[in-house]
């Protein structure tokens, strides 16, 4: 696995060539200057806040320990499990059963999950969607996540302002400025779907060890798809970038959200965890959590 450190950069690098790439074609040579300057302010901007800015778009709210209750003490017990520290912990304000982690390392991290996971997931199954989210922080892929999250939001607009404002000079215009309109956005997306396939499986592998349950994360992954279906996730839908943050897609209400379909099929990523067998020492328990 590719060390965290050099996954950023490589990110970094990618982003920075489509920004250029969108400049050229605005401006030609001034504005592909002009953009490495703005790409170089995207990326310090990306570094330390994107992860406050993503869950600000989301409508987080923290959670204290006496907030938390229940919540805040299992993911301290898993935590704890996997050798990290406890993370800020957020609740994000939407039925639709889902979860993500965001931060630059582990020491600034959080892990957010919606009214709809607690209230449609047994605790065994939580303790599996909390396990898989350590399991990004541990393996740092948090930070990658979140910095591909907001870049590729920023290139995908400025793909689309390429439509209106390519044609003014003669550069990139008509059907240069279509095209860079469709491509910016398509670029951008790959290279999340390129990270975001590989870091599930392997976020899914490592956060079964964690809660010890392989079998309640499967089952927990089979519930949230099955129910996301049928929810509509507003905040995400409104910055659909940020769609490869989740443990399951959370977009499927508009026309442009197969765009960014970045997760490999549910169904593999279950028979995956059914193929590591039983369970070991688990943290959880029987029953509904939102009951």
């Amino acid at each position: 696995m590719m060390h965290g450190n050099t996954k950023v950069f490589l990110l970094m690098a990618a982003m920075t060539a489509l920004v250029m790439a969108l400049g050229w074609m605005l401006g030609g040579q001034g504005g592909a200057v002009m953009a490495l300057l703005i790409a170089g302010g995207m990326n310090f901007f990306a570094w330390w806040n994107s992860d406050k800015m993503v869950l600000r778009q989301q409508g987080a709210v923290e959670l204290t320990p006496q907030q938390g209750g229940d919540l805040y003490a299992l993911t301290a017990a898993l935590a704890e499990r996997a050798g990290l520290p406890m993370p800020k912990l957020y609740l994000l304000p939407t039925e639709q059963p889902n979860a993500f982690a965001t931060g630059r390392n582990p020491d600034n991290a959080a892990v957010a999950v919606t009214q709809g996971l607690l209230r449609g997931l047994s605790r065994e199954e939580l303790a599996g969607v909390i396990a898989h989210e350590l399991a990004h922080i541990k393996y740092r892929d948090t930070l990658t996540m979140t910095i591909t999250a907001t870049m590729a939001g920023a290139i995908a607009m400025m793909g689309n302002m390429m439509l209106f404002s390519g044609g003014r000079d003669g550069r990139g215009g008509g059907l240069g400025a279509i095209v860079a309109m469709i491509l910016a956005p398509l670029a951008a997306t790959m290279v999340q779907m390129a990270i975001s396939r590989a870091r599930e499986f392997e976020a899914d592998a490592e956060g079964a060890r964690i809660c010890g349950q392989p079998q309640a994360l499967a089952s927990a992954l089979s519930r949230i798809a099955q129910m996301a279906g049928r929810t509509v996730n507003v905040p995400a839908e409104r910055n659909p970038a940020s769609a490869a943050m989740f443990i399951i897609n959370p977009l499927g209400a508009m026309r442009m959200d197969r765009l960014f379909a970045t997760h490999p099929p549910t169904e593999e990523r279950i028979a995956r965890l059914r193929a590591m067998g039983g369970a070991g020492r688990g943290v959880g328990g029987a029953g509904p959590w939102g009951n």
